[in-house]
């Protein structure tokens, strides 16, 4: 089947031949039709098989076929992302589909000015993509209409769902009008998503393909068993060893990642990190310099498992493994993309074990293990200690510090000390040089003092006046009458 089978505009087949796209995916023969007949489309598929296609192309056709009249372009389509990665390559993709028709689209995501935004908003625009947050901070300026939006997709809605989205997209929703076409498409189906799709779609057509847990059959996984301390070292041998050009690691959490890429480019490789607390724009250059070539290593927390979509990544590494297996889908779906093949490499120390279990269940397989001679479990680590230590003598494996940090905005109850127990604030006794009553005022004694600053006049030093009064007796001049100078 071509995409000349599916009913698509002279312009999109020539958006998509300029892309070098001959033949669809199979989640774009299913859910390209359905969209142009006007149906509530439920889509669960893999990451890297097309999605974003699969709505973009139908969702482009619908809004040319049916033409408003004359006026300020409204925004007739609006997608719900996850986050600003993903946000920013769906909106490329939009318009590198509309490339060859009047199609407007508008960004909006948080970490960087709004400003720009409302310029755009106000110029006029067709399609939206943005993240609940900021579309929000949009409503609430008043800066955004949504009352004409005539389809909706939610894109990644599992993702969003696990992010706690669910009470903005609910305020979103409440803004649209109750006629639309609704599009949601996710990666895995849960309990929470079949909820949301309840609520949300009428009569879906419910579209799934190759299961909702499953990795591509081009991805090659390993799992390397490793201690826990040898991580960093373990993955630096393999990037040299197996001269890997071009790799992407996640772990658990921010300080980890910045650590974790911080010890790479002490090992002599060219790495860089990505997550939460960094700006907008110091995630956009990280990643553009990574798909340009200039940086090897991509050090990134799950923020991006969903939105990076880097033509022909061959690498993908787990250093920590996830929490919720559902995450490892996402993870290793970064590679091994539109067919392409990939390999996605997990260092798994022996407390990560039951998690790595967690992950074979939910694949319902079991891994490649294959083990690295003096790396394993219980090795000795190297002569030169790169990992820093906990006070109990445990590797610091990048949580230590967020583990530091709750401790110490920790709230700890104040219990009140007996005043027989409190310590009076005594003075340090010190030296000073006080000046004899010697009219010479050439002779200076040490004595002890415990005056709270230094200078301070004390009982036994006179006082300037007093002196000057002293040295006018001794010298037997009357002294000077009150309120009188000179």
């Amino acid at each position: 089947m071509s995409f000349q089978s599916l009913g698509l505009s002279t312009e999109l087949l020539r958006a998509v031949s300029a892309q070098n796209y001959d033949t669809p995916t199979p989640i774009q023969r299913q859910t390209i039709p359905v969209i142009l007949a006007g149906r509530d489309v439920l889509a669960v598929a893999q990451t890297g098989t097309g999605k974003t296609a699969g709505f973009a192309l139908p969702l482009i056709q619908r809004l040319t076929a049916n033409v408003r009249g004359p006026g300020p372009r409204i925004i007739r389509a609006l997608i719900l992302t996850p986050t600003r990665e993903l946000a920013a390559q769906v909106d490329q993709s939009v318009i590198d589909c509309a490339r060859y028709l009047p199609i407007k689209t508008a960004a909006i995501y948080g970490g960087v000015s709004i400003r720009p935004q409302i310029a755009d908003l106000r110029k006029g625009v067709d399609i939206v993509i943005a993240t609940p947050g900021r579309l929000l901070d949009h409503a609430s300026q008043r800066t955004i209409d949504l009352s004409h939006v005539e389809v909706l997709v939610l894109d990644e809605a599992d993702r969003m769902l696990d992010m706690g989205f669910i009470r903005d997209i609910k305020k979103i929703i409440a803004m649209l009008p109750k006629a639309r076409q609704n599009l949601l498409f996710s990666a895995t189906f849960n309990k929470e998503t079949t909820e949301l799709a309840g609520r949300l779609l009428q009569a879906p057509a419910k579209i799934e393909v190759a299961g909702t847990h499953k990795t591509a059959d081009t991805i090659a996984q390993t799992i390397y068993p490793v201690d826990r301390a040898r991580k960093r070292e373990l993955l630096s041998w393999l990037i040299g060893s197996e001269n890997w050009r071009q790799v992407l690691v996640f772990t658990r959490t921010k300080h980890a990642a910045n650590r974790l890429a911080t010890q790479l480019v002490k090992d002599g490789l060219n790495a860089s990190a990505i997550h939460g607390n960094k700006s907008q724009g110091a995630r956009s250059r990280a990643l553009r310099e990574f798909k340009n070539g200039q940086i090897r290593v991509l050090v990134a927390t799950d923020i991006a498992a969903r939105g990076l979509d880097i033509d022909q990544l061959p690498h993908v590494v787990n250093f920590d493994m996830p929490h919720v297996a559902e995450d490892y889908v996402h993870r290793v779906g970064r590679t091994g993309r539109a067919g392409n093949e990939g390999e996605a490499v997990s260092l798994v120390s022996a407390e990560e074990n039951p998690l790595l279990a967690a992950v074979e269940r939910l694949l319902k397989r079991t891994l490649p293990r294959k083990a690295v001679t003096g790396f394993g479990a219980g090795a000795p680590t190297a002569s030169r200690d790169d990992s820093r230590r906990d006070r109990n003598g445990r590797a610091d494996d990048g949580h230590a510090k967020d583990r530091a940090n709750r401790m110490k905005y920790a709230t700890v109850p104040t219990v009140a000390t007996p005043a027989s127990q409190k310590k009076t604030n005594q003075p340090n006794r010190r030296k000073r040089r006080k000046r004899s009553n010697a009219t010479s005022g050439a002779e200076f004694t040490t004595v002890n003092d415990n005056s709270p600053r230094r200078g301070a006049p004390s009982r036994e030093t006179p006082s300037k006046r007093q002196r000057y009064r002293q040295g006018q007796a001794a010298a037997g001049r009357p002294p000077r009458p009150a309120g009188t100078r000179g």
